[in-house]
């Protein structure tokens, strides 16, 4: 039986990854592909790695685990805003169908 939900965890997973990656192809900038980049994979990180603790089964896999899932987390989050930092002060534009740009509003971009 774990088995089973270990492998619906590992499909969770991978069903997001196959969103983020056409969210990559399809989005029309830098911003939005970012936006689908990021959540996706931290959500079929997750996934897969929900079917791991159940697959495997052992305290110590498990506290593993559960500190990759944390550290994903904290560092998907900070790595995108970087990205959009940086590409935001090398003057990439957002897409004209925009319905707000703050940066632009203050004066920054």
């Amino acid at each position: 039986m774990t088995d089973i939900i270990a492998g619906c965890f590992v499909l969770i997973g991978l069903f997001f990854f196959l969103v983020g990656a056409v969210g990559i192809i399809r989005m029309p900038d830098t911003y939005h592909r970012l936006h689908a980049a990021t959540k996706s994979s931290t959500l079929g990180l997750i996934g897969l790695l929900v079917g791991v603790i159940f697959h495997i089964g052992t305290g110590a896999v498990d506290a593993k685990v559960i500190t990759v899932i944390i550290f994903a987390f904290v560092a998907g989050p900070v790595g995108s805003h970087m990205l959009a930092k940086a590409a935001l002060r090398v003057g990439d534009r957002q897409w004209e169908g925009t319905l707000s740009d703050e940066h632009a509003e203050d004066g920054l971009s």
